[in-house]
């Protein structure tokens, strides 16, 4: 099997997923924007032939790229990025060499534009928040006169909670488009519920490989748009903690059945054939237009594996390997993985504009059986997640709560 895997070298992890792909006798050939000397000793390891092109950006360089591994090595069998960035261009050089797996190029806008994955969770039976795009401020003013406010104004197509904001009133929407937008935005009621996701590996027939779900307690645009402490854990079993801006992973086999029934409809609804993904609900606080107190509402679906650490997290709290499933979906469409929580590992990123009761030290030398990681994040990364992200494991859910009151102090 020839498998392409475009910028195993970003995100950091991802030669991870070029090691199970070896692992598993896949002919790996990787496409990077970096020299091939510049690239770590592990990805080096993990592929077996490179090509540098000078930007990812440029299709004609990828197309280049291409042609060469098909005329060295045979047909290609693959061509993956699993980032949501490059998803549209993995497609479009599917198509350009007849390569039949993956999505096509008319699938991408079911699975990227927010406004039409809208139709797809209607497909599956549930709800959305009511929306319009924003095209001009008499048709967005006529918008808030429907639902209210708030609203949040976001990209129809963007990643992550880059550019996504709420607006709490007349003159917020005013400002908002007076200062204009650089691309198709879109926008929505504001809904009063937690978030959840519902992630997992699925095989070329939709079936559920490996399965896992998180519970957001503080939203992600109000973590990034006030800069705000950013953390998760993966819990051993369902937890109520309350805690301030912490995620909840649930095992497959407590998952709540309503979070099993709704992630279940929404795989079987989009094109989830042979892929990691990460689709994102809400769930009502109280009685709105939208629904009852308690209703699933859908939000988002991404085609890629979780974003940040979430997929190093899954594994700390497992002992589990994610980027070898995945692999081994790819070359055996299954998985042989007995699904067990064993730990409730968490992350928390600090801020360095916030003060501390706590220093790093102080963190270490309280915590150093339990810490997995301690890490300086780049300023691209930094806004999202925090200047300063500690790893930690434990044996129980009130040890890894006792670690998130301390650190966040």
């Amino acid at each position: 099997m020839n498998f392409i895997f475009i910028s195993p070298h970003f995100p950091e992890s991802y030669w991870l997923f070029c090691q199970g792909l070896k692992n598993n006798g896949v002919n790996v050939l990787a496409i990077a924007d970096t020299p091939y000397n510049s690239l770590s000793t592990n990805l080096k390891n993990s592929i077996n032939d490179f090509y540098q092109v000078s930007s990812l950006e440029n299709y004609d360089e990828m197309l280049r790229a291409v042609a060469w591994f098909t005329y060295k090595h045979g047909k290609i069998d693959w061509i993956e990025s699993n980032n949501e960035y490059w998803l549209r261009q993995d497609a479009a050089l599917r198509r350009d060499f007849h390569v039949e797996t993956g999505f096509p190029c008319e699938a991408l806008d079911n699975c990227q534009s927010k406004h039409r994955m809208k139709e797809f969770f209607a497909a599956a039976g549930l709800k959305t928040a009511r929306w319009q795009l924003a095209t001009n401020l008499e048709d967005a003013q006529k918008f808030t006169e429907l639902v209210g406010y708030p609203i949040v104004i976001k990209p129809d197509i963007g990643v992550g909670a880059s550019d996504t904001h709420k607006i709490k009133n007349g003159d917020e929407l005013r400002t908002a488009f007076a200062h204009g937008f650089k691309e198709a935005m879109i926008m929505e009621e504001y809904i009063n519920g937690s978030c959840f996701s519902f992630d997992g590996i699925t095989n070329s027939k939709k079936e559920l490989l490996f399965v896992t779900s998180h519970q957001y307690t503080d939203s992600i645009m109000d973590a990034v748009n006030e800069q705000k402490n950013i953390g998760w854990y993966f819990s051993k079993g369902i937890s109520g903690n309350g805690s301030d801006k912490i995620w909840v992973f649930f095992p497959k086999k407590i998952l709540p059945a309503d979070i099993m029934e709704a992630g279940t409809r929404s795989v079987e609804a989009f094109d989830t054939r042979s892929r990691f993904f990460h689709f994102e609900f809400f769930r009502l606080l109280e009685d709105q237009p939208v629904g009852k107190k308690g209703d699933i509402i859908g939000l988002e679906v991404n085609m890629r594996p979780p974003g940040g650490f979430l997929p190093d997290m899954i594994n700390y709290a497992n002992d589990s390997n994610v980027y070898q499933l995945w692999a081994d979906m790819i070359v055996h469409d299954t998985i042989h993985y007995q699904q067990v929580r064993k730990y409730s590992s968490g992350f928390i990123g600090r801020r360095d504009r916030l003060h501390y009761a706590h220093t790093t030290q102080d963190i270490q030398d309280t915590y150093r059986d339990s810490i997995l990681m301690i890490r300086r994040l780049p300023a691209a990364l930094a806004t999202a997640m925090g200047d300063e992200v500690i790893v930690a494991r434990f044996k129980t859910e009130e040890e890894i709560l006792d670690f998130f009151r301390y650190v966040q102090e």
